[in-house]
């Protein structure tokens, strides 16, 4: 007996719900769902065969039904078979991201490059930085003791990460991690990921609970593991051209920092800072600069958007005595014009 297309559905519903409730399902379950329009005397008839068939079973007379290994396996695999009908716009989608990550590197640095020209300050530009959304999780085994993760998160940026076990894992068991992982990670934010839903997870896991948290962990690590924040700085040697910052102590320091500026785990960290604000426009004033080196600028910032959620900053570095009615209008008009480009051609 083959499976139709209201056995599939049912059979989706079935495994999809005992992921997120970890108890049997029932026909009256399945018959509330939005696309189901069948009713439970029907769902019942169609369950019976599903068992038959080997992809649920009863484990009580009076319980629902839960998925077998056979059962899970179809679910994976349709989720597998509908990501491969998207391969082909997807391999179109990958090379337009890499023509386009190679033009925006030298749209940004022309960016920097103008903007120096036209303040005639320092002028720094990050590339866009995302954040961290789950998009897929896959878990295969190296060896008995090693598990390598592969995230993709926002951006189609992959992470892959090895994991030590303390127990020897089978296919299925994997295969079960790999469907739990994606029912309760995929789609969600860094800050969804909360004590409830690893509880959660937890519970689902049942006696494989520790090795999903040592799992979980790695992948989290993966996920946190700071990307390489590439920044394009131009002008750098504009600050030597105003008195109170040439005649100095740190004016040596500072033109450190402006050439150096990417490898700064504290610029880094202000970028991260800026991207969070509300406001698209922040100014740092001599002290209110968390970088020494800075104490004696101005640093003024504004982020620019991409249409995936990507943001990125850009900055002016100058005396204290910028013109910052100038600096600020500037960086206003060229984000807007940035977020139009992006949001208009992607």
């Amino acid at each position: 007996m083959e499976l139709d297309e209201r056995k599939v559905r049912i059979l989706k519903a079935i495994v999809s719900n005992y992921l997120e409730t970890g108890e049997p399902v029932g026909s009256r379950t399945i018959s509330k769902l939005a696309d189901m329009n069948v009713s439970p005397a029907t769902i019942r008839n169609e369950m019976s065969d599903l068992e038959d068939m080997g992809y649920i079973c009863q484990p009580h007379a009076s319980a629902g039904r839960v998925p077998t290994d056979a059962g899970y396996r179809f679910y994976v695999d349709s989720i597998m078979a509908d990501r491969d009908e998207e391969k082909a716009e997807d391999q179109t989608e990958r090379e337009n991201l890499l023509n386009r990550v190679d033009k925006l590197e030298k749209l940004l640095k022309q960016v920097a490059k103008v903007l120096a020209a036209n303040t005639q300050y320092a002028t720094l530009v990050t590339m866009p930085q995302y954040n961290n959304t789950v998009k897929f999780i896959q878990l295969s085994q190296v060896d008995e003791a090693t598990l390598l993760a592969v995230i993709m998160v926002d951006g189609n940026i992959v992470k892959n990460k090895l994991i030590k076990t303390t127990y020897s894992l089978k296919n299925e068991d994997i295969l079960k991690f790999n469907i739990l992982l994606n029912t309760f990670l995929q789609g969600a934010a860094l800050q969804d990921i909360n004590l409830e839903l690893i509880q959660t997870m937890k519970v689902q896991a049942g006696e494989y609970a520790e090795i999903l948290e040592t799992i979980f962990q790695g992948i989290m690590e993966a996920i946190h593991e700071a990307d390489d924040l590439k920044v394009y700085t131009s002008g750098a040697t504009n600050v030597l051209k105003y008195p109170e910052l040439a005649n100095t102590s740190s004016a040596e320091k500072l033109l450190g920092t402006l050439e150096d500026i990417e490898d700064k785990e504290e610029f880094a960290k202000h970028v991260e800072d800026v991207i969070q604000q509300d406001s698209d426009i922040q100014i740092l004033i001599g002290q209110e600069n968390s970088d020494e080196n800075l104490k004696d600028c101005s640093l003024v910032t504004a982020t620019y958007k991409m249409p995936e959620g990507a943001k990125g900053t850009i900055g002016i570095i100058g005396p204290k005595r910028m013109d910052y009615k100038k600096v600020v209008s500037m960086l206003k008009e060229l984000t807007g014009e940035l977020d139009d480009i992006f949001n208009s051609n992607g």
